[in-house]
C-alpha cells in the first residue's frame, strides 16, 4: 500500500481588523458561491505562509503579515485526490481593501456573519477558526462533517 497520494493544496485567512471587525468576500464565480474568507491555491514550490499572503494580497488588496494557522479542512475530491485548505488569521494588515474578480469584499461585524448567504459549510469552517478547542473540518468517505 502506498503512503503517497496526490494533493490539492489551498488557504484561506480571517482578517480581523482593531474594532474586531472580520473581511468577507462574497465570491462572484459559480463554483463554492456565497460569503467566505479570501484564499486560493498554494502555488509549486511556495510556501504556506507565503501563499496566503499572496492570495489574500491578489483578492482584497490588504497586506497580511503574521497569519497563524488555526485549523484544516480536507476531503477526497471525485479524482481520489485529497483537497486540504490551510485556516488562517491575522490581525496585522496593511493597505485598503479592493474587490477583485473572485468577489466583492467588506468588513462586517462577526455577530453579523450569519445574516448574509454563506458559502457551502463555511460555518463549520469559521467555527473551527474561532475555537479554542477545534483544529479541524473533514468529510469522511461517506461525506458525513466531522469537527475535531
Amino acid at each position: 500500500m502506498s503512503r503517497s497520494e496526490k494533493v490539492i493544496l489551498t488557504n484561506m485567512c480571517m482578517i480581523e481588523d482593531d474594532s474586531g471587525k472580520i473581511l468577507i468576500q462574497n465570491r462572484a464565480g459559480k463554483s463554492w458561491p456565497g460569503v467566505t474568507f479570501p484564499g486560493g491555491h498554494i502555488e509549486y514550490g511556495e510556501s504556506f505562509v507565503d501563499a496566503v499572503v499572496r492570495e489574500v494580497q491578489e483578492e482584497t488588496g490588504l497586506t497580511i503579515r503574521n497569519p497563524q494557522l488555526c485549523g484544516t479542512k480536507q476531503f477526497q475530491t471525485r479524482n481520489d485526490e485529497r483537497y486540504i485548505v490551510l485556516m488562517y488569521k491575522t490581525n496585522e494588515f496593511s493597505g485598503e481593501i479592493q474587490s477583485s474578480s473572485e468577489g466583492e469584499v467588506s468588513w462586517i461585524n462577526q455577530s453579523d456573519l450569519n445574516s448574509y448567504t454563506l458559502a457551502n459549510d463555511f460555518e463549520s469552517m469559521y467555527e473551527v477558526m474561532i475555537s479554542n478547542r477545534l483544529s479541524e473540518f473533514y468529510y469522511d468517505r461517506n461525506s458525513k462533517v466531522h469537527l475535531k
